[in-house]
């Protein structure tokens, strides 16, 4: 009986895959830091805005709560841009002459809305709801990082499928009582750390976000 022999080509066969072996971890490698890197993620992503609005000294110095501007946050899936007349409650008075405040001015002269630049931009097939974190104690820091520091509002955080998991699988690391939610200093009370005053504000309001694909893939 002749011995089974492989055909020559086969000899470049193996050459190949030894070529692919080579190059796959590299490839790997590649594609997670791409994956996790800033530009990807959109970490640090700031856009000029029409007018240089400082959270740092509004939201910081002046200590305006979020809700006072973002007037949904708590009741909606959207937190929404104030409105110009927002802006004017203070700025009728204040800064009358400020040429910064300009397109503020026209706006509530004209009607027209002030073009802002959404920061905080989820794809459209990502859902998420504001008032279902907001009303069950997650805090604006958790998303939004420090805005009360923030002169220029950047994304602090990537946004990310697995980033949301994370949280939703193990909410505790977040969660503060509701009244607390708009605290940017908060910190746990004396003696505790976070970690078991959310597994207690998770167990008191039977606190378990749900990990299935429907629920931000609507």
């Amino acid at each position: 009986m002749q011995p089974f022999v492989f055909p020559r080509w086969s000899n470049k066969l193996v050459q190949l895959m030894g070529v692919v072996l080579g190059i796959a971890p590299i490839y790997v490698i590649g594609l997670v830091w791409y994956g996790a890197s800033p530009k990807t993620t959109d970490v640090g992503y700031a856009p000029k805005q029409p007018v240089p609005y400082s959270h740092a000294l509004h939201a910081g110095e002046l200590g305006i709560d979020c809700k006072y501007c973002h007037t949904t946050v708590d009741k909606t899936s959207f937190a929404a841009i104030p409105s110009t007349e927002t802006c004017m409650n203070c700025h009728q008075r204040i800064h009358v002459q400020s040429p910064k405040l300009e397109p503020i001015r026209s706006s509530f002269a004209t009607g027209l809305p002030v073009e802002w630049t959404k920061v905080h931009d989820l794809p459209d097939y990502a859902y998420f709801n504001h008032s279902a974190h907001v009303n069950h104690g997650v805090g604006c820091v958790s998303c939004h990082g420090r805005i009360d520091t923030m002169e220029v509002v950047y994304q602090h955080e990537p946004l990310s499928m697995s980033w949301c998991l994370d949280c939703h699988r193990k909410p505790e690391q977040h969660l503060r009582p509701v009244e607390e939610v708009t605290n940017m200093g908060y910190e746990p009370p004396s003696g505790q750390t976070q970690l078991a005053r959310g597994s207690a504000l998770r167990a008191e309001h039977n606190i378990n976000p749900p990990i299935d694909c429907s629920t931000c893939h609507r």
